[in-house]
């Protein structure tokens, strides 16, 4: 097998075999400065290239916004190109980002990208504004002019911009050619050093949290009736029911910061999700949604609408891709109105759905927590209704019928007078729901009422003969409203 020698012939050599001089100057001082030459010229590309290189990186960021910028100036919308343009410069003026390029300062306006940006919109509208100024135009036609002038230089520094990456990077492979050619001590390495470093594992899905709800159960209390015919049968106490355990999301300790980051700071929950790879991961929208439903029963309403609004920023940037952060951010960010608005008005939809699901909750605990009287009939062929007096006993009272023969008639008008007695002292939404003969509405009288007063008002039911049922048995049902 033949050896390859031509990796030799990138050696840049600097010793004196090469070097013939003057004979009035030393040798050792040609070598020198041979030396110096070689090592400022080395030194001089690789500052070069790394000028080069940010300089692309730089304008690589910067090109997608400008030509975001021309094709809403360019497409036919319902917003003027002015309006558009004034917009974007006054929300970069006011809330501008601080990414910026590696190594600027992040606290200085001009070293963002934003800051950029903004440099060059300031140039584009004076440019603009005195194109139009030095033509004469009508006042009407003004700002139809002024956009498409905004348009026209916008389009001018896309074209130039793109131009001067691909100068630049010409320009770069070149110098790295160059560079190749040449063998320095910085392409010295270990051949047979093992510096292999693991990627870092995805993190992992947000973990679950067993909940095992409350055993619940229903009980039965019998009340014996007045009646000398009512049946004495009872139902047995229904089993207790335990309802199968459930698991949910919860909160890590990335996600609870997360969850605190302000109503609408798109610029800080991006730079939080570009830190925490933990955040962005299985299960984190829900984790955040069982958080605003526990804030919000706890009447922690702020904390419950940023959950509700970091859950839903996470969802969007899911459902946009493999790319969808920087797509959902780079939206927000920007100002889009549009896309803003939409997803606001997603966070107050949710925010007020979860609000109505946490009242109604409170709701049924508190109906399943209170202990109720119920009427309840003890077969399903028993009925119960009601003998709803119309008024006090009149002066003339006819016993007809068989069985009347030797009733006495004044005892009969006492039984009648302290009917209606009894069914005066009743509340008027139960005295109405009587006099509609509807048991349901009846319940739903007691269930609003303290036990130990529905107990009395079903007691004097019975005892003035209002309560009628053809079998024995009034029973309670905890929970049932």
């Amino acid at each position: 097998m033949p050896l390859n020698y031509s990796k030799w012939d990138q050696l840049e050599l600097s010793d004196d075999s090469d070097i013939e001089g003057h004979p009035n100057v030393d040798k050792k001082s040609l070598i020198r400065w041979k030396q110096r030459d070689i090592h400022e010229k080395r030194e001089q590309r690789k500052q070069k290239i790394a000028h080069l290189r940010a300089q692309i990186d730089c304008n690589k960021v910067l090109y997608p916004r400008i030509q975001d910028i021309y094709t809403h100036l360019s497409s036919p919308s319902d917003t003027s190109p002015t309006v558009y343009f004034n917009s974007l410069y006054e929300q970069l003026q006011k809330n501008p980002s601080k990414d910026c390029p590696p190594g600027n300062d992040p606290n200085k306006l001009e070293h963002t990208y934003d800051g950029m940006l903004l440099s060059l919109l300031g140039q584009v509208s004076a440019e603009a504004k005195d194109k139009i100024k030095d033509t004469s135009v009508l006042e009407s036609e003004k700002d139809e002019k002024l956009g498409k002038a905004l348009t026209e230089k916008i389009k001018f520094h896309v074209d130039h911009l793109g131009e001067t990456i691909k100068k630049d990077e010409a320009e770069l492979a070149a110098e790295e050619k160059e560079q190749k050619k040449h063998i320095t001590s910085d392409d010295l390495h270990d051949g047979f050093s093992s510096k292999y470093i693991p990627p870092k594992p995805d993190p992992t899905p947000v973990p679950l949290k067993k909940i095992e709800k409350p055993k619940t159960s229903t009980t039965t209390t019998e009340f014996e009736t007045l009646n000398p015919q009512a049946s004495s049968s009872t139902l047995p106490p229904s089993s207790a029911t335990t309802d199968e355990d459930d698991a949910l999301p919860e909160l890590t300790p990335s996600l609870s910061e997360f969850s605190k980051i302000p109503y609408r700071e798109f610029q800080k929950s991006f730079e939080f999700i570009q830190l925490h790879r933990d955040v962005f991961v299985p299960g984190a929208s829900d984790a955040l949604l069982v958080a605003a439903f526990t804030a919000e029963g706890e009447g922690k309403k702020k904390l419950a609408k940023q959950c509700v609004h970091q859950s839903l920023l996470l969802q969007y940037c899911e459902k946009l891709g493999g790319d969808g952060v920087r797509v959902f951010f780079q939206k927000m960010i920007s100002g889009d109105k549009r896309a803003e608005k939409v997803f606001l008005d997603d966070v107050e939809s949710t925010y007020n759905h979860l609000r109505g699901r946490v009242e109604a909750s409170k709701l049924e605990e508190s109906a399943e927590g209170k202990e109720q009287i119920q009427l309840v009939p003890e077969s399903p062929d028993q009925t119960i209704s009601f003998n709803v007096p119309s008024g006090p006993p009149p002066e003339t009272i006819v016993l007809e019928g068989p069985g009347t023969e030797d009733m006495d008639i004044e005892e009969v008008r006492k039984a009648l007078q302290f009917r209606w007695d009894v069914f005066c002292t009743f509340p008027e939404n139960l005295q109405k729901a009587l006099e509609e003969n509807s048991l349901e509405n009846v319940n739903k009288v007691l269930a609003d009422m303290d036990v130990a007063e529905a107990e009395g008002v079903v007691q004097n039911l019975d005892i003035a003969g209002i309560l009628s049922f053809a079998e024995g048995g009034i029973r309670d049902e905890t929970g049932k409203a």
